[in-house]
């Protein structure tokens, strides 16, 4: 036999690519070329695969007088990453009729050492699932990647540790036999225990109840007023807010984390947390570079973006945040092509009211074209799409030292309150739409599914007219009061939910 194919994949975002590995070996001179489009890491695979068969029992493709052309199809599909070194062995191996296995619904990766060992590879949750959605049976996979793709069900998962341990079981040898994984349930989640709550932050009643409100129904929220006032802790406790994420947005999040190569366990099972500093450029909050990779607004996707000091970024930066804060993607297009990223995030920004952070005292010295240009970093579109502004003023010396003995029970308290919110709306929207959330309706959802009270709608209409409110500001309140009303477990929005949704259009910066 002179010709072989397996299937391999490339990941990718939000789903790997099936890649077929064909071996064409020739009489001729020797030659070993691997063709496909792929990429220094892809091409650099025939070192590392030679010395791996060579290691593994076998004679080396570069010990033998043949012409040796590995193939990765479809051929515009660029190949990165070492993923490829498995089937390409295994290919050869067929090809050479060194070992003799059925390859059909079976899929490979892995990377090679050069004693034959299996290494982990990013990206294997998107692998399992285009696998499972192909359908293939069976998946081999590095065992240090197993339980990862363990959260996939539907096909037989085997972890390789050696090209040895893979050849032995393909060929049926049953001392050498691999087990297949079983698909395991996904721990229980549990809630992060973080080292602020709302227990640590005295005062700001009226800040804690905007956050409890943005986290029950995944509203943008910016928190503004002078320096040291609680900003940062107050947005740094969402993460103890959230509700854990359901079982498709553990599939989602933690395929997205894979592929970033930032996946700390097996599994993300609570929202993510992401604050990048502000000097963060374009691509790295976005996502670019030659080959487009996700950004921090994809590696938020399904928990918090949190941008301390707003205005300190670069105005490319915040005016880039329009697409994801409207239509929860981002479209990343470079001259080897256009990729579209998941970036449904609740944003938290935290600003000062000036430069200096002492607008409206006397200490304040900035100029007003200072003032003006720090203003307008934030004026317009982008902050037409966050849903709350809130106010976080100065604290009096003599609160800062009062405890109550509920503290403790703060947020456990408010925490139930948003996982009640939460299933609600999970409920209204129905099994289709499980991962969805208020700030996620459109204006069909809003039409039948947020029924304004004829005083609620009276109140907002007029409110609309002296606050000069926007076709999108006008949704996004409903969309707000909706989750106003949830959290007080009313069917219906009233006129007290709708006032208390439109405080927080206002905005004094």
């Amino acid at each position: 036999m002179n010709f072989a194919r397996v299937f391999g994949a490339q990941p990718s975002l939000p789903i790997a690519h099936i890649v077929s590995v064909e071996a064409d070996l020739a009489r001729g001179l020797h030659a070993f070329s691997i063709v496909g489009l792929p990429d220094k890491a892809v091409e650099e695979a025939r070192d590392r695969v030679a010395s791996a068969i060579k290691n593994t029992g076998f004679t080396s493709p570069k010990a033998t007088n043949k012409k040796l052309v590995i193939s990765l199809a479809p051929a515009e599909l660029r190949k990165e990453g070492a993923a490829f070194d498995v089937p390409v062995a295994l290919a050869y191996l067929l090809a050479a009729e060194d070992i003799r296995f059925d390859p059909e619904h079976k899929l490979f990766v892995g990377e090679l050492a050069l004693d034959g060992t299996i290494r982990a590879i990013r990206g294997v949750l998107s692998i399992a699932q285009r696998a499972r959605m192909n359908g293939f049976t069976e998946i081999f996979i590095p065992i240090d990647n197993a339980r990862e793709a363990s959260l996939i069900t539907g096909i037989s998962i085997y972890p390789v540790a050696s090209l040895q341990d893979l050849v032995a079981h393909l060929s049926g040898e049953e001392t050498r036999q691999i087990n297949v994984y079983v698909n395991e349930t996904k721990d229980t989640p549990k809630q992060v225990v973080t080292a602020i709550t709302l227990s640590d932050i005295r005062g700001q009643e009226s800040a804690k109840r905007a956050l409890e409100i943005a986290a029950a129904g995944r509203h943008n929220i910016a928190l503004y007023g002078p320096p040291g006032t609680g900003k940062t802790m107050l947005a740094r406790t969402a993460a103890s807010l959230l509700p854990p994420l359901n079982e498709d947005e553990v599939v989602e999040v933690t395929t997205i984390h894979s592929l970033a190569g930032i996946l700390q366990s097996h599994a993300v099972l609570l929202p993510p947390f992401r604050s990048p500093h502000h000097t963060a450029s374009y691509a790295s909050l976005i996502g670019g570079t030659i080959n487009p990779r996700p950004g921090e607004v994809t590696l938020a996707h399904r928990g918090v973006l949190f941008m301390d000091e707003f205005p300190e970024f670069h105005r490319d930066v915040i005016n880039a945040l329009r697409e994801p804060m409207e239509d929860a993607r981002v479209s990343v297009s470079r001259a080897r092509g256009t990729v579209v990223f998941p970036a449904n995030f609740m944003l938290i920004a935290a600003l000062n009211p000036c430069p200096c952070g002492k607008y409206g005292t006397r200490d304040c010295r900035c100029t007003p074209v200072a003032l003006d240009r720090y203003r307008r970093k934030i004026a317009g579109p982008v902050a037409d799409r966050i849903d709350m502004w809130v106010h976080v003023g100065e604290m009096a010396p003599e609160s800062l030292g009062i405890r109550s003995a509920q503290d403790d029970t703060e947020t456990p308290k408010a925490r139930g309150r948003i996982v009640r919110a939460r299933d609600l709306q999970y409920a209204r929207f129905g099994e289709s739409k499980k991962s969805m959330t208020n700030a996620d309706m459109g204006p069909r959802e809003i039409d039948s599914l947020a029924q304004l009270s004829d005083d609620a709608q009276k109140t907002l209409v007029d409110a609309a007219k002296r606050l000069k409110l926007s076709a999108r500001g006008y949704h996004r309140t409903i969309k707000l009061a909706r989750t106003i009303a949830d959290l007080a477990e009313s069917n219906t929005i009233e006129p007290s939910h709708m006032l208390e949704a439109l405080q927080y259009r206002a905005r004094e910066i």
